[in-house]
C-alpha cells in the first residue's frame, strides 16, 4: 500500500523593523542552517514593491549577505505572500519578530496517503450516467502530488477542445515533458521535473479525472474499463513530492500556484503523522485561502488506523475522506496437496500455473539452502531469490503488492497450514495467482484509514466522508515499482493501490461532477451535498473504531449529491467565528487567514454551520443536555415542506429535540434556523452516542449525523 505518501483583498504592513544595532551579535553554526517557510498572509491591495523584493530586503537585513543566493527557497506571490528560506535559529529569531511577518514555521515532510469503485457508488460508464459535459469539460481539477505520468493513455487529449479560458497556468514539467487539452498544466516544486518516478500521482489524477481507457488491468487482474469520476475535465498536475518526501514549502507554493492558476477543485492525498493545530497546518492555510477564492480542497484522512484520533485532516473548510471497501476484492489461494484451500490476501501476478511445488516451515525466519526450489511457509513477511513462493500470517484485511509470489493468512488459517506441514511428510502446495471475488460486505472502512475522534477541534466531527480506497485499480508510472519494492523489476502502465489516498481523489472526482451541473456553487454547498446525500453506515464493530469516528456522514453518492435539497453553508466569516470559538487570539487568527481580524462576542465551535453535529463532553457519569444551532438554505422546489425525524444508532439512548420540528420553505435560496436539543446520561466512555436526523420533504432525505462522546 502506498503509505499516506488566496487572494485575500485586505491590507497587509510590509514595513520592517530595523534590528538595533544595540542587540549584541549571536554567532551560529554557519551549517546549522534549515529551511523555515516564512508565512506574510494576504497580498496586500497595494503592491508599492512586489513581494519578492521584500523578502529579499528581509533574508538581507537578517542576514547582513548582500547576496542571498543560497538562502531564499523560494517566494509566494500569487494568492498569499510569503516565503521559504534557509536560516539560522538566531535569524529565525529575528524574522519572527519582524512586522508584516505572521509566522515562521519549520518545513515539515509530508507522507503520501496512498475501475470498478465508480460503478459501485452508482457512476455509470457512457450514457448510462447523466453528465453536463460542457461544463465537466471547463472544470479543473488540481492535484498536489508525486507528479504525473503525461504519455498515459488516461491523459490523453483526443477528443478535447482548448482549455478553458480561465486557465492561467503554464506547462512547466522539465524535459521532454508535454502538456495537452487534457493535461492543461503541470508545475514542478522539486527541481525534478513533473514527471512522476513514483506512481502515486498518476494514480490519484486518473482516478479523478482520468479517460476513459478500454481493456486496462494489472497483468489481467482487475481487466475492465478504467476511468475517472469526470472523464471530461481537465487535470493540472503539482509535483510537491519527491523521493524524500512532500516539504511545507513545496505544499505551500502548489496551493499558491493553484489557485492563481484557476483550478476548481484541490485533491491532496499526503499528510502528517498527528493532525497539526491549524496554524502549524500548511495544508489548512493552503486550504483556507483556496476556500475563500471559491475553491473545495479534498484531503485524505491519514493511514494510521485503526487508532483513535489518528485523522490528520482536522479543518472544516477542508472536505475529509476516509478510506472503504468497494464490491471487488482480489484474494490469493493456497492449495494443499490434499486438496484444501486457504483463502490469503494479496495481489500477486506470479503464476505458478497451479505446479505443486513442496512446504517447508520456515518459523520466524529460515535458512535459504533449505527453502530453494519450495514455497517457504514464515511467520513474518519475508524476500528470498530461491524461494519459489511464500505464505505468511498476517490479519490485514487488504490485499497488497508484493515483489514475489506471496499470500497472507489469517491466524487461524496459518496454524492450520503450519499443521499440515508438520505432520505430513512431504507436504506440497501451490500458491495460485491472484483472482477477483465479489465483496458482499462492502462498503466497510478498512482498518488502515485514520480514524476521529478531532484532537484539533474537538466539537468537529471527522472524517467527513468515507470512499473507495482500496485495490483500486489506476493509471501508473512506467518507472515505478508497483509493490515500492527495489527488487520488483516488473514495469506497468496501470496498478491496484490501497490509501485514503486513493478514496480522496475518488471525492475529488465526486466533488468536480456536482460542479459541472452547480458552477455557481460554493465550496461549501458542494460539501454539504456531498456529506447529507452519503450512504448511511452502521457500525461493523463494537469499539471506537467503527463508528461515525471512521466514516463521519457515511459512503459518497455522487448522483444523490447533485440534487440535495438543502444545504449548511458556511462562508470565511463563519470560519474565523468557528476558530474565534477555539479561543484564537487576533494574532493566532492572523496565522491562518492572513489577514488582520478579531473576534466579536462568544462563538460555540459546534454551532458552526457544518452538516455534522458532534460535542465531546466533561463527564460520562453525569446527566448533560447539549444544543446545536444550524441554518439550511433551500435548493429543491420553491414550495416545499421538510418534516425533521431522528433515528438512533448503536443502541443510542439520546433523547433529541428539533426545533422547529417542520420547516416550510416558499422560495429557492431561502434560509431556515433551526435547533437540535440532544440530552442523556451515563455515556459509554468506549463508544460515542450517536443519532441521524433526516429533513424529508418526499423526496429529498436530507441527512447529518449527530454524535456525543466523553473522555476515553
Amino acid at each position: 500500500m502506498a503509505e499516506l505518501r488566496t487572494t485575500s483583498l485586505c491590507l497587509l504592513s510590509f514595513l520592517l523593523v530595523l534590528i538595533m544595532s544595540s542587540i549584541s551579535a549571536v554567532t551560529d553554526d554557519p551549517q546549522d542552517k534549515q529551511v523555515y517557510v516564512v508565512y506574510m498572509g494576504a497580498l496586500p491591495s497595494r503592491l508599492d514593491n512586489t513581494p519578492m523584493s521584500n523578502h529579499i530586503s528581509i533574508l538581507q537585513e537578517v542576514t547582513g549577505e548582500s547576496s542571498i543566493e543560497g538562502r531564499l527557497v523560494r517566494s509566494y506571490k500569487r494568492s498569499f505572500n510569503g516565503f521559504a528560506a534557509r536560516l539560522t535559529e538566531s535569524e529565525r529569531e529575528r524574522v519572527v519578530e519582524m512586522e508584516g511577518v505572521v509566522s515562521v514555521f519549520p518545513n515539515k515532510n509530508y507522507k503520501l496517503q496512498t475501475t470498478a469503485s465508480w460503478d459501485f457508488m452508482g457512476l455509470k460508464e457512457g450514457k448510462n450516467t447523466k453528465r453536463n459535459l460542457a461544463v465537466e469539460s471547463d472544470t479543473i481539477i488540481g492535484v498536489l502530488d508525486t507528479g504525473i505520468w503525461p504519455e498515459s493513455e488516461s491523459f490523453s487529449d483526443k477528443g478535447f477542445g482548448p482549455p478553458p479560458k480561465k486557465w492561467k497556468g503554464v506547462c512547466s514539467g522539465g524535459k521532454n515533458f508535454t502538456c495537452n487539452n487534457k493535461l492543461i498544466g503541470a508545475r514542478d516544486y522539486t527541481s525534478e521535473g513533473t514527471r512522476d518516478t513514483d506512481g502515486h500521482g498518476t494514480h490519484t489524477a486518473s482516478t479523478a479525472a482520468g479517460n476513459v481507457v478500454a481493456d486496462t488491468s494489472f497483468f489481467g487482474l482487475g481487466n475492465g474499463t478504467a476511468r475517472g469520476g469526470v472523464p471530461a475535465s481537465r487535470i493540472a498536475a503539482y509535483k510537491v513530492c519527491d523521493p524524500t518526501g512532500c516539504t511545507s514549502d513545496y505544499i505551500l507554493s502548489a496551493f499558491d500556484d493553484a489557485i492563481a492558476d484557476g483550478v476548481d477543485i484541490i485533491s491532496i492525498s499526503l499528510g502528517v503523522n498527528s493532525a497539526p493545530l491549524y496554524e502549524h497546518d500548511t495544508v489548512a492555510i493552503g486550504a483556507f485561502h483556496a476556500m475563500a477564492k471559491g475553491i473545495l480542497t479534498v484531503h485524505a484522512a491519514g493511514n494510521s488506523g485503526p487508532e483513535p484520533a489518528s485523522v490528520v485532516s482536522v479543518a472544516p473548510w477542508i472536505l475529509t475522506v476516509a478510506a472503504s471497501t468497494t464490491n471487488r476484492g482480489f484474494v490469493t489461494k493456497v492449495v494443499l496437496g490434499n486438496g484444501k484451500t486457504f483463502v490469503g490476501k494479496s495481489v500477486n501476478s506470479f503464476d505458478l500455473k497451479g505446479k505443486k511445488y513442496p512446504l517447508v516451515y520456515g518459523g520466524e525466519s529460515y535458512n535459504e539452502s533449505l527453502v530453494k526450489g519450495k514455497i517457504v511457509v514464515c511467520r513474518k513477511r519475508v524476500f528470498s531469490e530461491v524461494a519459489v513462493a511464500s505464505v505468511i500470517r498476517d490479519n490485514i484485511d487488504y490485499s497488497s503488492l508484493s515483489a514475489f509470489p506471496i499470500s497472507a493468512l489469517s491466524q487461524d488459517d496459518f496454524e492450520s497450514l503450519v499443521s499440515y506441514v508438520n505432520s505430513t511428510k512431504s507436504p506440497q502446495g501451490t500458491v495460485l495467482k491472484t483472482e477477483a471475488i465479489y465483496n458482499p460486505k462492502a462498503p466497510k472502512v478498512i482498518s488502515f484509514s485514520s480514524r476521529g475522534p478531532n484532537t484539533v477541534a474537538v466539537d468537529l466531527l471527522k472524517p467527513d466522508v468515507t470512499a473507495p480506497g482500496v485495490e483500486i485499480l489506476a493509471a501508473y508510472s512506467p518507472l515505478a515499482s508497483p509493490s515500492e519494492d527495489v527488487r520488483d523489476t516488473r514495469h506497468v502502465k496501470y496498478s491496484v493501490q490501497s490509501g485514503t489516498s486513493m478514496s480522496c481523489p475518488h471525492v475529488a472526482g465526486v466533488a468536480a461532477y456536482v460542479k459541472s451541473f452547480h458552477p455557481e456553487w460554493s465550496p461549501s454547498m458542494i460539501q454539504s451535498a456531498i456529506m447529507t446525500t452519503a450512504w448511511p453506515m452502521n457500525a461493523s464493530g463494537t469499539g471506537v473504531a467503527s463508528t461515525e469516528f471512521a466514516y463521519g456522514a457515511g459512503h459518497v453518492d455522487p448522483v444523490a449529491a447533485l440534487n440535495p435539497g438543502l444545504v449548511y453553508e458556511l462562508d470565511k466569516a463563519d470560519h474565523i467565528a468557528f476558530l474565534c470559538g477555539l479561543n484564537y487570539t487576533s494574532q493566532t487568527l492572523k496565522l491562518i487567514s492572513g489577514e488582520a481580524v478579531s473576534c466579536t462576542g462568544k462563538n460555540l465551535p459546534r454551532n458552526l454551520n457544518y452538516p455534522s453535529m458532534s460535542a465531546k463532553l466533561p463527564g460520562s457519569n453525569s446527566s448533560f443536555t447539549v444544543t446545536f444551532n444550524r441554518t439550511v438554505t433551500n435548493l429543491g422546489s420553491p414550495n416545499s415542506t421538510y418534516k425533521s425525524k431522528i433515528v438512533l444508532n448503536h443502541g443510542s439512548k439520546l433523547s433529541i429535540k428539533v426545533s422547529p420540528s417542520v420547516l416550510s420553505m416558499k422560495s429557492v435560496n431561502e434560509k431556515q434556523s433551526f435547533v437540535v436539543t440532544v440530552s442523556g446520561s451515563d455515556l459509554d466512555p468506549k463508544l460515542p452516542s450517536s443519532a441521524n436526523l433526516v429533513w424529508s420533504d418526499g423526496t429529498h432525505n436530507v441527512r447529518s449525523p449527530i454524535v456525543v462522546y466523553t473522555s476515553h
